[in-house]
This record gives structure tokens, C-alpha cells and sequence, in this order.
């Protein structure tokens, strides 16, 4: 089974969970921005979050089944149909050979995802099918390109995502140059609020906001040290940044914080023009909130429901048999 690709948005990757264990040699993990889509999607088929997915940044595009296959559409809501037919975000469908999956814009976040059943089976590097762009591992998917599925999983399946897709606050904790920022850089830091700028990628997402910018005391003398998605650099300019899954590896701009991993999902998703704060809390409550958010991506295949279609968007209505076991119109 296969989608042949007939047209597709720009910076559109295979994603899984991202490569761990290649930090000390200059490669960062890379994976899902938003890594509770993928878990999302794994609940809607009935498989292992260890699959991949095709990850659509803003926009998605058009695939052609080439026999009977199942998807799953999560992340960041974006307009949706097979072969014309209006489909459910966030639910699970099936595809018969030669049906089209017209995939649109986003219509809030920014990262969208489709999952086919069994995973997109493309060639394993290091560990991981995910696409890293700024190593040169992978690429984007191209018009033309086939997305191998290996396996059949559950349709008519739909589940009530988390909201994270306008902003909102982002939990943080200290991290190794915080302690460089005063205390009124501080207060003021978690007093803003920050508006996701037009320079965003994988790699990181910049801040922007109104007054001045942000500095740390002797920021010039910071040497370079190891970084991870989450770090919140602080840039010359005293605009923040966001790194996010194919940043560096090292970098030498002062940290004042590190979004907590279960914000990053939130953190990713912001649209362009969303507002975001940030709110220190301290490494306990920080394990705290990570473990619950772990064990609701554990519980996640008991959020799923049937999706139940809406009886106007089925063509052929009148072959289904709608009402069996009656003898006599009193019983």
C-alpha cells in the first residue's frame, strides 16, 4: 500500500520520535514538532507511537491511494477531503484504491499531520525514518514520491485533541544562564507577552515583543555549550528564541529558561501571531507535570470514540441497511 504524492506543500517531512544518542557528535534529535500529535495518531489507528507520519507544516497537499488504506489526521486542523467528501480532523478514515486525500491549509497552529496504518515505511538511518533537514539526513517530500505503508488500523475512530494551537502559557524552568538575567529581567520576562515572529523553522521560533529586549550580564563571555529543543536562547537583539527539534547542538547565547518538554507540543504549534508567556516553575513541579502528561499519553487509546458520520455527507445513504431484526411494526 502506498499515497502517491500528487501535489504538496513546501518543508513537508517524514517524522517519527527523532534519533537519540548522537548529541555528542553534532546531531540533534529532530522528530515530530509536535510529538503528542504522532501519539495522537497511534490512538486513532490502534498502533505504536513509534510510527511515522508525514508532518505538514502550514500547508499539506493532494495523495492517491494505490489500494485500500487507513489514515489518521492529527495535529494542527487543516482543511480536509477524499475525493471531494468533506473528512473529520482528528479522526481516523479509510481509503479505497484510487481515492484522492485532498489536504489544505492550516486553519489554526501549525503543524498537521497524517499517519497511514502501520506507518510510513521509508528507509531507517540511524535509528529513525525522520527527516533532518539542516543535517542534510532526509528530505522534503516531493510531488511524485510514494509513502509506504506496511499495515492496516482502525477507522471510524475520533478523539477530542488538547487545545494547543493559539498560544497560551508556557511552563519553564531555570536554566544554565538564568542566573546571569537580574531579577527585574526576570519578572519582566514572565510579565510579557510575547508574540511568535515571522522567523520560525524546525530549528527554533523567534519571540517578538513590545519595549526593550532582554540581556544577560556578561553574555559576551558565555562560552558555547550543549543545547536541546526547548532552550529559550537570548539573541543579541534581546529577542528570545524557541529552539525546537533540528537546532544545533551547541551554541553560545545565554539560556534564560527551558520550556518544559510537555509544553513543547504547545510551544511548536503556535500560529504566527500568537501570543505566548512563560511561567517559572521549579524542577519538582516540573517532574510533577512532565509524569502526568506521560501517563495521559499512556491513557490516550482509552479517549477514543467512534466517529459517527453525519448521515447528509453519506452518498450512497441508501445501501446501508439501516434498520434489521424487525418482524412487525408494534414490536
Amino acid at each position: 500500500m502506498t499515497l502517491t504524492v500528487h501535489r504538496i506543500g513546501p518543508a513537508c517531512t517524514i517524522q517519527d520520535q527523532g534519533r537519540t544518542g548522537y548529541l555528542d557528535q553534532g546531531l540533534s534529535r529532530s522528530g515530530a514538532a509536535d510529538g503528542l500529535a504522532l501519539f495522537e495518531g497511534a490512538a486513532l489507528l490502534g498502533q505504536s507511537p513509534e510510527c511515522a507520519a508525514l508532518e505538514m507544516a502550514g500547508m499539506g497537499g493532494e495523495f492517491e491511494a494505490t489500494a485500500l488504506t487507513t489514515i489518521a489526521l492529527t495535529g494542527a486542523p487543516m482543511q480536509a477531503s477524499i475525493d471531494g467528501s468533506p473528512v473529520v480532523w482528528n479522526a481516523s478514515h479509510q481509503m479505497e484504491a484510487g481515492q484522492r486525500l485532498t489536504i489544505g491549509s492550516v486553519l489554526q497552529g501549525s503543524y498537521g499531520y497524517l499517519h497511514v496504518g502501520g506507518g510510513i515505511d521509508t528507509e531507517v538511518f540511524l535509528g529513525s525514518r525522520a527527516a533532518h533537514l539542516t543535517a542534510r539526513i532526509g528530505k522534503a517530500v516531493q510531488v511524485g514520491d510514494r509513502l509506504p505503508a506496511t499495515g492496516a488500523g482502525c477507522v471510524g475512530m475520533k478523539l477530542r485533541p488538547d487545545d494547543r494551537f493559539s498560544g497560551g502559557v508556557l511552563r519553564v524552568v531555570a536554566s544554565f544562564q538564568t542566573s546571569l538575567f537580574d531579577d527585574e529581567t526576570l519578572m519582566r520576562f514572565t510579565q510579557t507577552d510575547f508574540q511568535r515572529g515571522p522567523r520560525a523553522n524546525r530549528m527554533g521560533m523567534q519571540l517578538d515583543s513590545e519595549g526593550e529586549g532582554f540581556a544577560a550580564k556578561g553574555q559576551l563571555n558565555i562560552l558555547s555549550e550543549v543545547i536541546t529543543p526547548g532552550d529559550i536562547q537570548m539573541t543579541g537583539s534581546g529577542h528570545p528564541f524557541i529552539l525546537l527539534p533540528e537546532c544545533q547542538t551547541t551554541g553560545g547565547y545565554p539560556r534564560i529558561a527551558t520550556v518544559l518538554p510537555c509544553d513543547m507540543p504547545r510551544a511548536a504549534q503556535t500560529p504566527p501571531g500568537a501570543r505566548v508567556r512563560f511561567e517559572f516553575v521549579t524542577l519538582e513541579q516540573a517532574l510533577a507535570l512532565q509524569a502526568a502528561y506521560d501517563a495521559n499519553l499512556s491513557r490516550l487509546p482509552g479517549r477514543i470514540e467512534p466517529l459517527v458520520r453525519d448521515p447528509h455527507d453519506i452518498a450512497d445513504l441508501l445501501s446501508y441497511q439501516l434498520i434489521s431484526g424487525m418482524i412487525s411494526a408494534t414490536d
